[in-house]
């Protein structure tokens, strides 16, 4: 099903970029949440895990914040599909543990985002990812 699209090509770009990743990047939990319809799906393709709903997304997040005294996302490769409110972006992410290992990953997410009341947000995130999953 296609939402009606509410977000220009930049306004995607934005959300992907610094209303989702840059508050992952600063385990800021509400704010991340905050990307999310509460009837969300999140899925990790590569791993063939799956969150259904806010409440085990914001678990999957609180593991993985928990687990990494810092987290990176850098170096975005953005495709938009602004007609049908979709987005996807190739990125590294590096992952440094509490013991000082760091975990570098090239992934790519797929979003859909569905307009509601506050915006639009989330419905459905697809990652795939060159490494172990992170986001159990």
């Amino acid at each position: 099903m296609q939402y009606e699209p509410t977000l220009s090509r930049a306004e995607l770009i934005d959300f992907a970029l610094n209303k989702y990743f840059a508050r992952v990047d600063a385990k800021d939990m509400e704010a991340v949440l905050d990307c999310f319809h509460d009837t969300a799906l999140f899925c990790v393709q590569t791993a063939f895990t799956r969150h259904s709903g806010k409440s085990e997304i914001a678990r999957m997040f609180e593991d993985f914040f928990a687990s990494y005294k810092t987290i990176i996302h850098r170096d975005f490769t953005c495709t938009v599909d602004e007609a049908n409110g979709r987005i996807t972006a190739c990125f590294t992410a590096e992952l440094h543990d509490h013991d000082g290992q760091v975990t570098l990953l090239e992934n790519t997410n797929f979003w859909r985002l569905r307009p509601g009341p506050g915006g639009a947000k989330f419905q459905e995130v697809y990652v795939y990812m060159s490494g172990a999953n992170p986001l159990v």
